[in-house]
């Protein structure tokens, strides 16, 4: 008989190990599914709109990013670029280019933002001012904005319709500019 206790006592503890751990992992399971969800869900969410920060023009002026650029129905492209970045010249030299058609077919401005840190930003006017660009130029020396929108990478350039991102770009490849441009139409 203590024998036959022993067995029963055995299997009971081995059921209630297993039903523990399977409950365990599918209470674990639940709580990693509500995190990847959140996750999911907030990334989905995320900068939706553009932050409201104010930063300096290359004049030293003020410039709200939310109030200044709020114009109803105007699409603002907002080009993330630095002095020492090959690849955010070339897309500015080539948008440069051809932004007179941009402006003439499309509501739309281009602001340019300097992420240069303190160390390179006295380059920002001098190479600015040799360029000639068409458009304007913010600087986002202390990289508020940049970290407002979680930017990893330059260039970056973000697309805004009424006080929303509309489009997001990553990155520059020659002929990149066209393809901005007829989604730009499209919006």
């Amino acid at each position: 008989m203590l024998y036959f206790a022993i067995i029963i006592y055995f299997f009971y503890n081995v059921y209630n190990y297993f039903f523990f751990v399977y409950l365990h992992n599918k209470l674990n399971l639940m709580k990693h599914l509500t995190i990847l969800l959140l996750f999911v869900f907030s990334v989905a969410n995320a900068q939706k709109e553009l932050p409201n920060l104010t930063l300096k023009s290359l004049d030293n002026k003020a410039v709200n990013i939310k109030t200044d650029y709020s114009e109803t129905d105007k699409l603002y492209v907002f080009s993330f670029w630095a002095t020492w970045c090959g690849p955010c010249l070339n897309e500015l030299e080539a948008i440069s280019e051809d932004y007179d058609n941009w402006t003439k077919e499309l509501n739309v401005e281009l602001i340019a933002v300097s992420t240069d840190d303190a160390r390179t930003q006295k380059r920002v006017k001098p190479l600015v001012n040799g360029k000639n660009w068409p458009f304007s130029v913010i600087l986002d020396s202390n990289q508020d904005f940049k970290r407002a929108l979680a930017i990893v990478d330059i260039p970056y350039t973000i697309v805004v319709k009424n006080g929303k991102i509309a489009h997001i770009q990553s990155g520059y490849m020659q002929g990149g500019e066209k393809e901005l441009f007829t989604i730009l139409k499209k919006l």
